[in-house]
């Protein structure tokens, strides 16, 4: 399948830089799965339009301030690195050896030194591909250190620097387990109100922890959408959310996910052996196109997502291509804003 087809024109100023004034206050395009059928509402009206036996999962991972600028300690040349995951391990004490993805990668060459702030200085040791390098520190890191110096990693189409606000407003209200170098975007809609009122109605809350990184937003630059890989990602599943889940597959119920990360976890973890949802730590490299056939999501919540992207695809999976297509067509054609501080679709 060509990745041309997953095109769309979208004019420049549909493409959100800013979020809105308040959360939640973000336009929702409703999409009917079966029929294609497209009506206009709020995010805050999602409540209403959920059925009240229905559980409802959340990615609850907390992005971390991962885009650093070091000085090359050679030449006093700067760079921009962005800390995609550490290397060795998870825990505290392995966090000096670190994935980025790094700009000018040409001049970042293995044996350079990079003095970061805070006094650290750190090695390129590997260069797993043109735009990422390996590099090691003297001594762990501990998110302090981000928090510190980091900068909040923006993606690049909003053509801006981060800014105060962007730390409170890029993560979601309920971000706990820190470890994303992206936000899960659906999730900054939903404000402390919105999560009362669903629960209020009755509907099940469940969640899941998927850090976010590049397997969900890296380009596809393969003629067929076959030929991309995906970069694995890691994630959680509680307890609590595996028995939710296996109950309300059980008993027929619906089953959202809010977010493309929070169906990829969803769908990585179901074995299909013992048709239940695995619970505890994973790895995923999961890429859904059309044709994948869905095993425990059937409705979704989401943002808009950008031309040729792994995210349309999925989306285009879960409804159809025609029927995606159609509907970003009428998002453009009502002005809606698009991206991750844009406005929300949910596919039902």
């Amino acid at each position: 399948m060509q990745t041309s087809l997953f095109s769309f024109e979208l004019p420049e100023e549909l493409i959100a830089r800013f979020p809105p004034e308040k959360r939640g206050t973000s336009r929702l395009m409703v999409l009917e799965r079966d029929s294609g059928n497209i009506y206009h509402r709020k995010v805050t009206d999602l409540p209403d339009l959920t059925d009240k036996s229905s559980l409802i999962i959340f990615n609850d991972t907390r992005v971390r301030k991962a885009r650093v600028f070091a000085v090359n300690a050679e030449t006093g040349g700067r760079g921009e690195f962005l800390f995609i995951e550490p290397v060795a391990g998870r825990d505290a004490a392995d966090f000096s050896t670190w994935d980025c993805v790094v700009d000018k990668a040409r001049k970042k060459r293995i044996g350079q030194k990079w003095l970061f702030p805070g006094s650290l200085t750190a090695e390129i040791t590997e260069a797993p591909a043109s735009d990422r390098r390996i590099i090691t520190f003297e001594k762990p890191l501990d998110e302090s250190w981000f928090e510190q110096y980091g900068h909040i990693p923006l993606p690049p189409y909003m053509k801006r620097e981060d800014e105060k606000e962007d730390s409170e407003r890029y993560q979601t209200v309920y971000a706990k387990n820190t470890g994303s170098a992206a936000a899960p975007t659906a999730g900054l809609h939903f404000t402390p109100d919105i999560l009362e009122s669903l629960e209020e109605k009755g509907i099940q809350i469940g969640w899941v922890t998927l850090n976010v990184g590049l397997g969900t937003f890296a380009p596809v630059r393969t003629e067929h959408i076959e030929d991309h890989s995906m970069h694995t990602e890691r994630y959680n599943v509680p307890d609590e959310t595996a028995e939710l889940v296996n109950k309300a597959k059980k008993e027929k119920r619906n089953i959202i996910a809010v977010g493309t990360t929070s169906l990829r976890t969803l769908e990585s973890a179901w074995d299909t052996e013992t048709g239940k949802l695995r619970r505890g730590e994973g790895a995923t490299d999961i890429f859904i196109y059309p044709g994948y056939k869905f095993k425990v999501v059937n409705q979704l919540f989401t943002n808009f997502h950008t031309p040729e992207s792994t995210l349309l695809m999925l989306v285009s999976a879960f409804c159809g291509r025609d029927k995606i297509i159609n509907a970003y067509k009428t998002a453009v054609q009502m002005r809606y804003r698009f991206f991750s501080y844009g406005d929300a679709m949910f596919i039902k």
